[in-house]
């Protein structure tokens, strides 16, 4: 395995082929813009690895069999279609890109070459929504005609997508593309159907420079008001972040920790997308970056009933700076809940149980994990995602974002795959 793209998001596939997974492969190579930051995953692994800049990319794949990419998310195209017409199996970090010209480029090398192409969407194998589509898939409420779909993330995890690479459309394509590609996919796998018409509202409401605030530090490390500001991150306080970008800064000037009111902002923190499937269901979902809590209500209204899951990940927001906890710390958080309920016409509510594991997202993680790494066995949920899946989630959100830009409703083609007329 090689890697490109050596922050945050890397860490969990390094340490698994240091881990439990180690004997499936061995990372041979590691490309990011930063050498600091190489340095930091080359002293994870523990012994010498062959280091390359992205101009040397080509050089590294010739080491590999796969490359796991983790880069900015408007870079995952051109390395992506170069490791596929290299002969490369990837493993791309969700979105699998930011727009439909990449979504296309992608489409037709995975078309023209062997490799596999895996999109890790760990929310599928997360117990409860593994859960919900097993529900689904039974036919426990008959054909979905509706889904409500709202989802939280308070100012701990939502401030944070305002202090990064996130804040600019062109980088991450904004949250309806980055943070929702998660939520699409998983109404298009619970749905087993495509979206057909999109249309969204979309605004900055809260972040950015929405609501008049005085003078503020541009950034968090060294501001004044540091310690007493809950929107003021101290990125030298966490060590692994201080590893991987306060020291690193001298190379490629990337700021971590700016502040999430200074101007700059390009992104949405307030959305609603109301989206048409091919099997005639209707999606009416809604994302808040800037909520008291975290977690999401998802509602499913069929012919024969109803389902609803709750989760609380986090009940409330303490008043400290802090760039958002792993999936795992978050879930146990104090006041963290889940709750699948299951309503059938003429019956009384049933609570349905949700079976748990040991990790991240409720083991989920783990599972998402084996199928990358050890490869998909026969699932009957057919939780492993390939690069249509990715496609579909991403264009959702790109038809958003232009919808909302246009006032106007974006059509799709029939399987999904691409905007029509495009």
């Amino acid at each position: 395995y090689a890697f490109v793209g050596l922050g945050h998001r890397a860490q969990m596939y390094v340490d698994a082929l240091l881990g439990d997974w180690q004997d499936t492969g061995t990372i041979v190579g590691l490309c990011d813009v930063n050498t600091t930051r190489m340095a930091y995953y080359a002293e994870r692994i523990g012994r010498p690895v062959p280091c390359f800049v992205p101009r040397e990319y080509g050089k590294m794949l010739e080491l590999a069999d796969a490359v796991v990419v983790c880069t900015v998310d408007a870079t995952h195209a051109e390395y992506v279609v170069a490791a596929l017409d290299a002969g490369l199996d990837v493993i791309v970090e969700k979105p699998l890109t930011v727009d439909a010209e990449s979504c296309a480029a992608i489409a037709e090398a995975a078309e023209r070459n062997p490799g596999r192409l895996v999109v890790t969407f760990n929310y599928r194998y997360s117990p409860r929504n593994s859960a919900v589509r097993k529900l689904i898939g039974e036919g426990a409420i008959g054909d979905v005609t509706s889904v409500h779909f709202e989802w939280a993330l308070d100012t701990i995890h939502g401030a944070d997508y305002f202090r990064r690479w996130h804040r600019e459309r062109a980088h991450s394509g904004g949250l309806l593309v980055h943070k929702s590609t998660h939520h699409f996919d998983l109404v298009n796998w619970w749905l087993g159907s495509a979206a057909e018409l999109v249309f969204a509202q979309t605004d900055l409401r809260f972040y950015g420079q929405a609501r008049p605030r005085g003078p503020r530090p541009a950034r968090g490390q060294g501001a004044p008001g540091l310690g007493s500001d809950p929107y003021i991150l101290d990125i030298s306080q966490d060590e692994r972040l201080k590893r991987l970008y306060l020291d690193a800064e001298h190379e490629d000037g990337y700021i971590r920790d700016q502040d999430v009111f200074a101007p700059g902002v390009t992104i949405d923190d307030t959305m609603s997308v109301l989206v048409r499937y091919a099997n005639r269901a209707i999606l009416t979902y809604s994302l808040t970056a800037h909520a008291p809590f975290e977690g999401y209500r998802v509602a499913f209204n069929g012919t024969e009933g109803r389902i609803e899951l709750e989760v609380c990940e986090r009940s409330w927001t303490p008043p400290h700076a802090a760039v958002d906890p792993s999936a795992a710390s978050k879930e146990h958080a104090a006041g963290s809940w889940e709750r699948l309920i299951l309503h059938r016409h003429w019956q009384e509510p049933e609570e349905v149980p949700i079976e748990r594991g040991a990790g991240g997202h409720g083991g989920g993680d783990r599972l998402l994990l084996d199928d990358v790494f050890r490869g998909p066995g026969d699932d009957p949920l057919a939780r492993p995602a390939g690069y249509r899946d990715g496609i579909r989630s991403v264009l959702v959100g790109v038809a958003a974002n232009r919808s909302a830009a246009t006032g106007r409703p974006v059509h799709l083609t029939a399987d999904g795959t691409r905007l029509a007329g495009a």
